[in-house]
């Protein structure tokens, strides 16, 4: 492994002009002690930084590239759609095209609106299920990241259920105000914050496996059970599936899980590595949106055609035939060993799908409250040790790491064997 000297470098120079130096947070790698990589290319499964160190990725841009970076059926839409032009404002055959493939893989969303990012998406949801049934409350879960609108950034705090008050400077109280904070999996602080505020809360928005506190997945019965109270109360449900999207199957967690939510939002992925999101619902929640209704939402480059072909290219190559079959078989095998090798080591591992977390803890994962217990510390020197080792995982302790179709049976053996070995 080079030393990291060009990286090093970069990074000096880059905090001269970007706060941070990053710009998103997680990339600093302040909470694992490290200066940040600088990437030079990614291909396949490997990504290459400007020093000349070549790393197995298992962030994968955050899950985006379930076929791999630089797929080649990707990469010939993207430039064939660059040709035609970058941008128009005006509508392209590709958007529709786009939306129908959503559509055909996530059958809820009968009407489709693409944004550029998962945050436009989900706070374009939540505008939408409060216009829709007049109602001002949500109600969100503890730990459950939904993007960085201010409505959204709720620490719950202590207790079973609380008002939330704002998570970031900036964020005045009274745009949380309105925003009701649970703990996930728990069904008796659902139950008590509906018979307090039901008849004035929109809609619940989830993550339906969380994979922003590291993965953890919804209790037996829990994603019922707010189905059950939603549909009572006249609340909508809304799935956050951002992540989980095209991720646990062609029609994310709600096909894997049986469940139908009135909203749904996806993101990363749809794009194909380009900025888009979508969100999408039943056809008389969306006839909500302007220019139908009343309800305003809009975006220059939304249904941009480079982000819309390399979306079309990828979700095709996901919905064709044993596509999932394959990579969860290989993950189930990689799953059998790696809990193997964690035995006595004082680690939990969480898997859905493709989808899987390293809780450096022996205690229960699930909610975000067993997560914070767990040794970051650890998981610090233990991202350390991997990055030394030719291993890129998810900088945090809590978020996902991603298993991609280009994850060889050697490079999972291979992560399996430093996993055993680790013993800081």
């Amino acid at each position: 492994m080079n030393e990291r000297i060009k990286s090093k470098a970069a990074f000096e120079e880059a905090v001269q002009y970007i706060p941070g130096g990053v710009n998103s947070p997680v990339r600093a790698l302040k909470a694992v002690g490290e200066t940040p990589l600088f990437v030079e290319r990614a291909e396949g499964n490997k990504i290459y930084d400007i020093d000349g160190n070549i790393f197995t990725d298992y962030c994968l841009s955050w899950g985006v590239f379930l076929l791999g970076h630089s797929h080649p059926s990707v990469n010939a839409a993207v430039t064939a759609a660059i040709a035609r032009g970058t941008s128009y404002g005006i509508p392209s055959l590709q958007e529709t095209e786009l939306a129908k493939l959503v559509r055909k893989c996530f059958p809820t969303m009968e009407r489709v609106r693409f944004v550029n990012s998962g945050t436009e998406a989900t706070m374009s949801a939540i505008r939408l299920a409060r216009g829709y049934t007049g109602r001002n409350y949500i109600v969100k879960f503890e730990g459950n990241y939904h993007g960085h609108a201010d409505h959204l950034l709720v620490s719950a705090g202590s207790g079973v259920a609380r008002l939330g008050g704002a998570s970031s400077a900036g964020v005045p109280d009274a745009f949380v105000s309105q925003t009701l904070v649970v703990p996930y999996n728990d069904t008796e602080a659902v139950t008590e914050i509906f018979e307090k505020y039901g008849n004035e809360i929109a809609a619940i928005i989830l993550e339906p496996v969380a994979a922003n506190m590291g993965v953890v997945p919804t209790l037996d019965g829990f994603l019922q059970f707010l189905r059950d109270i939603t549909k009572k109360y006249g609340s909508l449900l809304i799935f956050d599936e951002v992540i989980t999207g095209f991720r646990l199957s062609s029609g994310g967690a709600q096909k894997l899980y049986g469940i139908e939510p009135d909203l749904t939002t996806v993101g990363k992925i749809v794009g194909g590595g380009f900025p888009a999101a979508a969100f999408g619902g039943r056809a008389d929640i969306m006839k909500m949106l302007a220019p139908d209704g009343p309800v305003y939402q809009a975006g220059t480059l939304s249904g941009n055609p480079v982000a819309m072909s390399a979306g079309i290219a990828t979700v095709t190559e996901l919905s064709k035939d044993s596509f999932y079959d394959e990579l969860n078989g290989r993950v189930d095998v990689f799953e059998k060993a790696l809990l193997k090798a964690i035995e006595g080591k004082g680690i939990t591992l969480k898997r859905v799908g493709p989808m899987f977390t390293l809780f450096f803890t022996n205690g229960k994962i699930e909610n975000f409250q067993d997560v914070q217990k767990t040794d970051q510390e650890r998981f610090a020197r233990f991202f350390r040790y991997m990055l030394r080792n030719g291993v890129y995982v998810s900088p945090s302790q809590f978020e996902a790491n991603f298993i991609s179709i280009k994850h060889t049976d050697k490079d999972l053996e291979r992560f399996v064997e430093l996993v055993s070995a680790f013993n800081e």
